[in-house]
């Protein structure tokens, strides 16, 4: 392919490139060039692409077509490579926090989140008008259970009936792989003798937590959503981040569909159902934690886990309605998550608020397990004063990029647009006007990454099990397995090149704003139920503003904030420094506190502390 070698891109130093608002900087909107592909014709692109000649050519064009060549693979780089995505802490100062030591265990840690929401339980409102909606939370449930409202046993009765339900042939919501009815009501009945003694391990007792599966979790087995990977890879104990929401008393209550090996984000797996979205049933969830999305929106848990490693849980947190949270690279450790995506996947939280969020995320924060980037210092977790939050006191600067942040539908871009603004009006805090160079080069540099991690990951078991993937998933993998050692070292360039940037854009800022993805959910299509479906151009847009966050292992939140004119909902994403996860916390409660009146009830909703 010589003659056909595509010319790469020249880039010019880091140190002379433009960052404020009248930089030449071009943006180049994505031009996607791959049609939707799902039933008969997937299964055919797959076979074309899987012929040794054939499927060289074919993968070569696709490769060009879409500007990887030019862009990547043979550009022009003098930054050096950067592997591994993990920030030294440079000892941010932060105001209104709670500083904790690491070393604290769980059910300390979560004991120190709640004090920066409540002064006790008796201080959390049973309703809060003039509400339209609003799903309970971590608080609700511990107070329900303190006050005898409702026991652990009861409310798990009522989940079970709920999952039930959602699996009906009327409704295929698709919310769960694998949930065990018998180890669901053990958990309950011992939470249910705590209460009784007046001994609650921590608010987190008794409270329904949902897990991707792609974490480990007994007794169950972990699929990350294929039919083949528990048969070559055992889960014999509870990932860290479960064990240490276990430890606070927390209900693990199964296990989440996901969009299969995580190797796409629409959340239709051919295996286990398209996960449904709960605001309109005929639409995506958004993935790959597509059923940890939906549970949360749903009203099956205040809590639900994810990984994130192309916006996995800010993107169908987004689209589902309910906050999704992604810490900095190293901040939870990924002992017990599938390795398929080492240096760009993180433990990601999805919750019905912030509030929920902090307290997840102060259970599972920590110091790293062994396994986990041996020799690296995590530090001290530092958690927002929410209780006490004067937001109009502090002096906080959003970054924006105009061209990036409106690219994205009409709907998403009024409403979040509208968002900024308000944050201005409410609290005076200002907007910066930036430029961030080579947005869809980092896109691209990602999804080479991504793909190279997850094909060399599994590539040992592809010859026995590569039957029993999903048409998509054959295709994707294709793709990836094309990708050389020159191309990945390339994408490595451009990650150290686009940190550098927003290292500048942090030195004038606190935060970077976005909206979170570019369109709102679309329709499932019924020719991919059964293969799957390719469909780049909507997987473009919804992970337009996603990738900062993977590949440069910043912590980002996203926080809904309204809908479309269908009734679907939108997020605003934050996306912050390295280790400021408080800051990014209080932020995002800011946003929520504007918003959270105007919150809708979902179509499908179960609600599990109904009184008789």
């Amino acid at each position: 392919m010589g003659v056909l070698k595509a010319k790469g891109v020249v880039y010019r130093p880091v140190d002379e490139v433009d960052l404020g608002p009248e930089s030449d900087e071009f943006y180049l909107h994505p031009e996607v060039k791959a049609p939707r592909m799902a039933g008969f014709v997937v299964k055919v692109f797959a076979w074309f692409l899987e012929l040794p000649i054939l499927g060289g050519i074919l993968l070569y064009f696709l490769k060009r077509n879409n500007l990887i060549h030019k862009l990547v693979s043979f550009a022009d780089i003098q930054e050096p490579p950067l592997f591994v995505p993990f920030h030294l802490y440079e000892g941010i100062v932060e105001k209104e926090v709670k500083c904790i030591d690491s070393d604290l265990s769980a059910p300390q840690k979560v004991q120190h989140a709640f004090d920066c929401i409540q002064s006790s339980l008796e201080n959390v409102p049973k309703n809060i008008p003039p509400l339209n909606f609003r799903r309970w939370t971590i608080l609700d449930y511990a107070k329900a259970y303190t006050s005898r409202e409702t026991t652990p046993t009861m409310v798990a009765h009522r989940f079970i009936a709920s999952v039930q339900d959602s699996s009906s042939p009327k409704m295929k919501m698709s919310f769960f792989i694998n949930f065990n009815v018998e180890d669901i009501l053990t958990q309950a009945a011992e939470s249910t003798l705590r209460y009784e003694r007046g001994e609650p391990i921590s608010v987190l007792d008794g409270v329904p937590v949902a897990v991707k599966d792609e974490i480990d979790c007994t007794p169950y087995p972990t699929t990350g959503g294929t039919k083949w990977m528990h048969k070559v890879r055992q889960c014999n104990k509870d990932a860290c981040c479960v064990n240490r929401l276990r430890l606070c008393g927390a209900i693990i209550v199964g296990k989440t569909n996901m969009h299969e090996l995580g190797a796409g984000i629409s959340g239709i797996n051919p295996h286990y159902g398209a996960a449904r979205n709960p605001y309109d049933k005929s639409k995506i969830t958004g993935g790959s934690s597509s059923g940890s999305a939906a549970v949360v929106a749903a009203g099956l848990c205040p809590v639900a886990l994810g990984v994130d490693g192309g916006g996995s849980v800010r993107l169908p947190a987004a689209l589902c309605g309910v906050v999704g949270f992604k810490p900095t690279f190293a901040r939870v450790p990924l002992d017990g998550v599938l390795p398929i995506n080492y240096t760009v996947g993180m433990i990601g939280i999805l919750a019905a608020t912030v509030e929920d969020s902090l307290i997840a995320y102060a259970a599972m924060a920590g110091n790293l397990v062994p396994s986990d980037h041996s020799g690296i210092t995590v530090p001290k977790i530092y958690l927002p004063l929410l209780k006490s939050a004067n937001y109009t006191s502090s002096d906080v600067k959003i970054a924006k990029y105009g061209k990036w942040f409106d690219d994205c539908s009409d709907d998403i871009r009024i409403c979040c647009s509208n968002a900024v603004a308000e944050l201005s009006n409410k609290y005076g805090w200002k907007t910066v006007d930036v430029t961030i160079p080579e947005i869809e080069v980092m896109r691209l540099s990602h999804y080479l990454t991504i793909g190279s991690e997850c094909s060399q990951s599994i590539a040992t078991y592809l010859d026995k099990n590569k039957e029993e993937l999903g048409w998509d998933v054959r295709v994707g993998l294709s793709v990836y397995g094309s990708f050389h050692s020159h191309e990945y070292l390339n994408a490595q360039k451009i990650r150290n090149r686009q940190l550098r940037f927003h290292q500048k854009i942090f030195s004038v800022a606190d935060v970077i704003v976005t909206p979170t993805v570019g369109v709102t959910a679309y329709t499932i299509g019924d020719d991919s139920l059964k293969t799957g479906e390719l469909d780049y151009v909507n997987g473009a847009a919804l992970v337009r503003f996603q990738i900062a966050g993977n590949f440069l292992g910043l912590p980002a939140v996203t926080i809904p904030i309204g809908y479309d004119k269908s009734g679907l909902p939108i997020g605003l994403q934050f996306i912050g420094k390295p280790w400021s996860e408080s800051m990014l916390i209080y932020i995002a409660s800011a946003m929520q506190a504007l918003c959270i009146t105007e919150c809708k009830k979902p179509e499908v909703f179960y609600d599990l502390l109904a009184k008789e």
